[in-house]
């Protein structure tokens, strides 16, 4: 008879342990399917094992943003995760922790791993389970339940990833809307003067920056920025210097009060923690003169029948500081035709299969076969040898080139 009840009891007990387990897996499917927070989740798991199972101390381990954190835990210090992940990390199945082991592990007898494509997402340790009976069985529902959760978070961390992913290509495909509305589509080709130009942004979008602007039939501009940085804050910056550039160009009379206006009011905005180097030039046709101020840019290639010129007057970058302490503007009368050739240094960066730099040497060699071409045939050509020197070599830089000729 006594044998019999024990039977009985035991049953009872292994039925009351499935309805248990049924129950609480409902309970945290359910609060999966409803998507209650990663918070949310943790509690219930704490308070699954706290007060369902009995454990006396665990910890939860799971992986944020490429760093262990211990996002729950029963009697355990959360502090000491720097000790003991890096013991977690060796295991990839259900370990028994045994007597002598690190003392990082005392008063916890298990380890679960839970991996998911061969890359682990979450460790959970755990101790002092107070119902020894059944103990295997209540190990694996454990290790079950743990694993839902840690999956349900990766999920969640997985989904978070591909929203942040998709917001951030919108936010880019508006980015380059708006850059490739700031840089000219046109550029004006006339009997006197012809412009043509390059644009290349690395991502999509780029802080490299070039634009024409006409006084009279007589007299224009022309400029060519790289603002330091890439991708979608330097594209703001260089719609905010677009903005600043078309307000005051107009104001000044010489270039040189115009060049003092535009480095306050960059300043303005980024308190040097970031600069621009900038060249521009103004073209009065009539009386046959270019004049210039290069602030820090790559000096822009002149070529003439007289050969080559590099345009290197100015002052330091645009930004850097709050007042620029010296800025010089040069006037070149031009005889006879010119050509002009303004560009980035994504240009001279450029790397060749062997991790050599295109260089100067490159631009100017190039310039003095082809400078009597037009400056969109110049430019056709420059991009075949770009692209026959760089062969297989990804662009790493953004690149632009403005090319300008009087006639």
């Amino acid at each position: 008879m006594n044998r019999e009840m024990a039977i009985l009891e035991k049953l009872e007990k292994e039925l009351s342990l499935k309805q248990l387990q049924i129950k609480s897996l409902l309970t945290i499917t359910q609060a999966i399917n409803d998507n209650v927070s990663a918070e949310g989740l943790y509690n219930m798991y704490k308070s699954f094992l706290s007060w369902e199972m009995g454990i006396e101390k665990m910890g939860l381990f799971v992986r944020e943003d490429n760093a262990w954190e211990c996002t729950t835990s029963i009697n355990y210090d959360r502090k000491n995760k720097s000790e003991i992940v890096p013991l977690l990390l060796k295991h990839r199945r259900l370990h028994t922790i045994r007597e002598g082991e690190h003392e990082a592990l005392e008063g916890f007898d298990i380890i679960i791993p839970v991996f998911h494509k061969d890359l682990p997402i979450a460790f959970a340790v755990i101790g002092g389970i107070k119902e020894k009976e059944d103990l295997y069985n209540k190990i694996q529902f454990i290790t079950t339940i743990t694993n839902i959760i840690a999956v349900a978070i990766e999920n969640k961390r997985l989904f978070k990833k591909q929203l942040d992913q998709e917001r951030y290509r919108r936010e880019m495909e508006l980015a380059t809307q708006v850059q490739q509305m700031l840089i000219p589509d046109y550029l004006p080709v006339e009997e006197k003067f012809a412009l043509s130009k390059i644009y290349r942004p690395h991502f999509n979008i780029g802080g490299d920056y070039l634009d024409y602007i006409r006084f009279d039939k007589d007299r224009f501009a022309f400029c060519i920025a790289d603002i330091s940085g890439k991708g979608v804050a330097a594209a703001l910056l260089m719609a905010n210097f677009q903005a600043i550039i078309q307000s005051l160009i107009f104001q000044y009379r010489d270039l040189e009060t115009f060049v003092f206006a535009l480095n306050q009011s960059v300043y303005r905005i980024t308190r040097s923690d970031k600069y621009i180097t900038f060249f521009v030039a103004e073209v009065d046709i009539k009386n046959r003169t270019l004049s210039y101020v290069n602030a820090g840019h790559y000096p822009p290639i002149m070529y003439t029948s007289q050969g080559i010129r590099r345009l290197s007057s100015g002052c330091s970058f645009i930004g850097a500081f709050e007042k620029l302490p010296e800025i010089k503007e040069e006037k070149i009368q031009l005889n006879g035709e010119t050509t002009i050739l303004c560009f980035t240094d994504g240009l001279t960066d450029l790397k060749d299969t062997r991790g050599e730099l295109m260089g100067d040497h490159f631009l100017e060699t190039l310039m003095m076969k082809n400078g009597r071409m037009t400056p969109e045939a110049f430019n056709n050509k420059l991009m075949e040898e770009i692209d026959a020197f760089r062969g297989d070599h990804e662009i790493s830089d953004d690149i632009a080139v403005l090319t300008c000729k009087i006639f």
